[in-house]
């Protein structure tokens, strides 16, 4: 038995709403979680581990449940390519914390909506956005492009690049899970795909890169991975993939937004990360963006 089932809604509910809203606050804090323990565990090696780990948990979960993970049912190749942008958009993540700030690379990874909002209609002809709510992606568009000035004068150009190129991996994952239709599956196995695949690809090029798999790590670190598995990889986008087959995918994903307010508060209160001026008014837009994308 997978997640329970409900009718698809066309709206954001007070459930949606309130799991969104918890999602989104630890997402801010992963973002500075992860470039705090960057400097212990290897970036893209800190991911694979954090998905093995997540991995574990969603198959015991789904032996509990009784959910189906290798029943033939055309998804496979589907199933394959999801994992494969999950696994490139977490690489960018990861390795971009390294040169920017939590706060600016979460700002430039919620540009998925702009990919999700562009690409979604033309599949899913319901989920077209009125006129006021591409005014909201506008001024959301208008923000990134306002926090990508400064990194490119401040020269923290390549960190900002790997955030935008994250944040359109994810859109098209997005994308990708819609238009292959792949929301008919349990959320259980759609998350299985974009984990267990993503986990491989994640090893193979930590490997490539030639990163330091070791394995004497402080109390911190491995706090952090287990964390970053049990609520952030594990918890966390299981609810998410859950919204996708409940929810329209451009207003869950419009909605998401906030999550950038939250990395600038934990970046702030725990690494003490700048908040310039052009940060703030580019997190401006972004939340007027959120109020016109989901307007009814």
């Amino acid at each position: 038995m997978s997640l329970s089932t409900r009718p698809r809604k066309d709206h954001l509910d007070a459930l949606a709403v309130c799991i969104l809203l918890v999602c989104c606050m630890f997402w801010g804090f992963q973002q500075v979680l992860v470039k705090a323990t960057v400097a212990e565990l290897p970036p893209v090696f800190q991911s694979a581990v954090r998905g093995l780990g997540a991995t574990l948990l969603l198959w015991l979960w789904c032996q509990w449940r009784g959910v189906r993970l290798f029943e033939r049912d055309g998804s496979g190749w589907a199933g394959l390519l999801v994992g494969c942008l999950f696994a490139a958009e977490f690489a960018c993540i990861y390795i971009g914390l390294q040169y920017t700030s939590a706060s600016r690379l979460t700002v430039f990874l919620y540009t998925s909506p702009f990919w999700v909002a562009a690409l979604v209609p033309w599949f899913i002809r319901t989920e077209r956005l009125r006129p006021v709510q591409w005014l909201g992606m506008a001024c959301a568009f208008a923000a990134v492009v306002f926090a990508l000035r400064e990194g490119f004068g401040g020269g923290g150009a390549t960190g900002d690049l790997m955030g935008l190129a994250a944040g359109a991996l994810w859109g098209l994952t997005t994308v990708a899970i819609r238009a292959a239709n792949l929301t008919r599956l349990a959320a259980e196995k759609l998350l299985f795909y974009q984990l267990a695949v993503s986990t491989l690809v994640l090893l193979l090029v930590s490997h490539l890169l030639t990163e330091s798999w070791n394995g004497t790590w402080s109390g911190f670190a491995m706090g952090s991975v287990a964390v970053q598995s049990v609520v952030g990889a594990f918890a966390s986008y299981l609810a998410w993939m859950w919204m996708l087959g409940h929810y329209p995918a451009t207003k869950i994903s419009a909605f998401v937004f906030l999550t950038p307010l939250f990395a600038l508060l934990f970046g702030t209160l725990w690494l003490g990360e700048a908040v310039t001026l052009t940060l703030a008014l580019s997190l401006a837009l972004v939340a007027a963006g959120i109020v016109l994308v989901n307007r009814k």
